[in-house]
């Protein structure tokens, strides 16, 4: 990690850098090395911050095995800074590993686990700082990483399950496109000068399939410049406050994905809030945290919305309900764990439901697609062949 450092040289001058080193100690023996007079070493909290956002993303996965090992190592006895260092060498996540030594330099100073956690969010998902927050005042830091070891295994599977779906989808899609463009740039072109020796008029159809044929083969460069435009831009735009909210919202609204969208967004907002809220934390607390892993921005301003109902005492199972994308069955449940003192319970129950919810709705999702766009390849194929043929019709009249 890099540490920026002020010395003073023997002549009284001050000078200031930046270097890498594994410790304060390490930056502190080089100045002396150079005969000079440390006055300031602190890292640059900056550059690890551009490194945490360019560098590869920390996936539940990873999260599942660092609080599952971290669990282990607790539960035989072994203190929180021994396990970070044993964590440190283990853990084969670059990002994961470089962040791991931070927050041990930060608890070895003074600070707790969860603030050392809490400094890097883009690493350690406000869910995992809350729990650990809530075990450390409890006591029983073990069993929250258990619990949480278990909730980002959860997670993790619903995830995979998501992105397995969606791969026959891709590949079709690929391949749907990989087709057209052969037929565009080698089939077509074969028929061109039979076209233009017959001397007949050519269909209007034929004209578009021949100009876009012409311009793939000779400026095939302007379509990957186009397409990597568009890609860029379309990722730069949902990367913004407005681009997030609609795209969010796009999903919510889509004949075809907004009924698995909502199930995967109740099972999280269950399984997340009963994992929460039988670890201690108030309801308050726990549904901030709820609102920021829902992964929906839609989502997540109703929910707010829903915690200032519940500051004026509306009951939960009637803020849920407002939030207006959760199925009758979920306030219905809640209102259930509310009435009976056992809300957590009830959520873990309605979050194991809604797990094999989502199993069942991205199977129909991927039985629904896969016609569809059958369907649509072979239209598009359909309309080439068609193109190419019209005019072959002209030349037998003709004839």
């Amino acid at each position: 990690m890099k540490y920026k450092y002020k010395a003073m040289t023997k002549g009284g001058q001050a000078i200031e850098g930046v270097f890498e080193a594994n410790s304060e100690s390490e930056v502190v023996a080089m100045i002396k090395g150079n005969s000079y007079l440390p006055l300031n070493v602190e890292r640059d909290v900056g550059a690890e911050a551009q490194f945490e956002m360019f560098s590869a993303k920390v996936k539940k996965k990873d999260l599942a095995i660092f609080s599952r090992q971290f669990y282990t190592m607790i539960d035989a006895g072994l203190g929180i800074v021994k396990c970070l260092d044993i964590m440190e060498l283990q853990t084969e996540n670059k990002t994961l590993k470089k962040t791991l030594g931070t927050v041990t330099e930060d608890v070895q100073k003074g600070l707790t686990l969860s603030e050392g956690m809490d400094k890097h969010p883009r690493i350690f998902p406000s869910i995992l700082v809350s729990m650990v927050e809530a075990g450390e005042v409890s006591g029983n830091l073990d069993a929250i990483l258990e619990r949480m070891a278990v909730h980002f295994e959860k997670e993790n599977k619903i995830e995979n399950k998501i992105k397995s779906a969606m791969i026959y989808p891709a590949a079709l899609m690929f391949v749907s496109i990989a087709v057209v463009i052969f037929m565009l740039v080698f089939v077509m072109p074969t028929f061109t000068g039979m076209f233009e020796g017959s001397g007949v008029p050519l269909p209007g159809p034929t004209k578009f399939l021949l100009a876009i044929s012409d311009s793939l083969q000779n400026y095939w460069y302007l379509y990957f410049a186009a397409i990597g435009l568009i890609s860029f831009g379309t990722a730069a735009y949902i990367r913004t406050e407005d681009g997030r909210t609609n795209f969010d919202s796009l999903k919510l609204k889509m004949p075809v994905v907004k009924g698995t969208t909502a199930k995967v967004i109740t099972s999280r907002f269950t399984r997340t809030l009963s994992t929460l809220m039988d670890s201690g934390i108030p309801l308050i607390k726990s549904m901030e945290v709820v609102s920021r892993v829902v992964n929906n921005k839609v989502i997540e301003e109703r929910l707010m919305n829903s915690i200032e109902q519940i500051r004026k005492g509306v009951p939960l199972s009637r803020s849920v309900k407002d939030v207006g994308v959760f199925p009758p069955m979920v306030d219905s449940m809640i209102k259930i764990g509310e009435e009976s003192g056992s809300l957590d319970d009830i959520l873990l129950k309605t979050a194991d439901f809604y797990d094999e919810e989502v199993e069942v709705a991205l199977t129909k999702l991927t039985t629904l697609l896969e016609p569809i766009m059958i369907v649509g390849m072979a239209v598009i194929i359909g309309f080439i062949v068609i193109a190419m043929y019209l005019p072959m019709f002209d030349m037998m009249q003709t004839i």
